[in-house]
């Protein structure tokens, strides 16, 4: 079965910060757009960010391989050489980490590159990226 792209909306405090990360500092392309929101293509996904300040932003944490993991998170799922990338873009941006750039689950099955980070307005990200696509789902 082919995927088809997702759509995402998202809470965020300020459209202008959304602007400033999603499109600056991630490299996303903005598609429509009004003063409560904005679509992006996130990575052949459509993300939107919508204006609501009240609901931006992280609350719980829950332990993975050693690391508190933010939920809720989004992200997706990346080839090494995109994700090596973006970790290199997100650095050189100054964007501080949750959980650095690691191999989870090392030598078991479900081995991936995975990092965490939060956008301007508090939103969590996850972006992960497997040697063998195959174990995506790997128990």
């Amino acid at each position: 079965m082919q995927l088809q792209p997702f759509h995402l909306a998202i809470p965020v405090s300020s459209i202008e910060q959304a602007r400033a990360f999603y499109g600056n500092v991630l490299g996303l392309a903005e598609g429509r757009s009004a003063a409560q929101w904005v679509d992006w293509d996130f990575f052949g996904h459509q993300l939107v960010t919508h204006l609501a300040p009240e609901r931006a932003g992280v609350a719980h944490h829950n332990p993975v391989d050693g690391h508190e993991v933010p939920v809720p998170h989004f992200g997706v799922v990346l080839t090494m050489p995109q994700w090596q990338q973006l970790a290199e873009q997100v650095t050189a941006a100054g964007i501080k980490f949750v959980i650095e750039p690691h191999i989870r689950f090392a030598g078991q099955p479900g081995e991936q590159a995975t990092m965490f980070f939060y956008d301007y307005c508090g939103n969590a990200l996850e972006f992960k990226a497997f040697q063998d696509l195959g174990q995506l789902f790997a128990r």
